[in-house]
């Protein structure tokens, strides 16, 4: 199971952090991604990490303001999320999957290719 938190409502420039917490499996067996969905919008995804956070893969609109990070420790990846933007405003979801075989950021940033799914968690930017 997966448990996202730490949403809520801030101001544009403000920053919060995101975690998505796991149980029942270890964590470091899976890659982990964070989507978003927005009112009427497709979902779409912000990043993705490897099983060992060697590697991270970021979409162009948040690349530079957000940093996904994991601590296989605790079984929680989180999501570092600066400088918000009103559009960024979205419900947020992690993902997880094993993801054995994907080698391109095509397959990584594809939420059909993740099995696992938290419930997500709100965030809400004003302008």
């Amino acid at each position: 199971q997966l448990q996202a938190s730490g949403g809520g409502l801030v101001q544009a420039g403000d920053s919060l952090r995101l975690s998505c917490a796991a149980s029942g499996r270890p964590f470091s067996n899976y890659y982990t991604g964070w989507f978003r969905q927005a009112p009427g919008k497709e979902r779409e995804f912000v990043a993705a990490i490897s099983r060992s956070g060697g590697s991270t893969y970021y979409a162009d609109s948040v690349k530079g303001r957000f940093t996904i990070s994991r601590d296989n420790a605790k079984n929680t990846v989180y999501l570092q999320m600066n400088s918000l933007k009103p559009e960024d405003t979205a419900v947020y979801y992690c993902a997880a999957d094993v993801l054995n075989y994907c080698a391109t950021y095509g397959c990584y940033s594809s939420g059909d290719k993740y099995h696992y799914w938290g419930q997500g968690t709100q965030v809400t930017v004003s302008s």
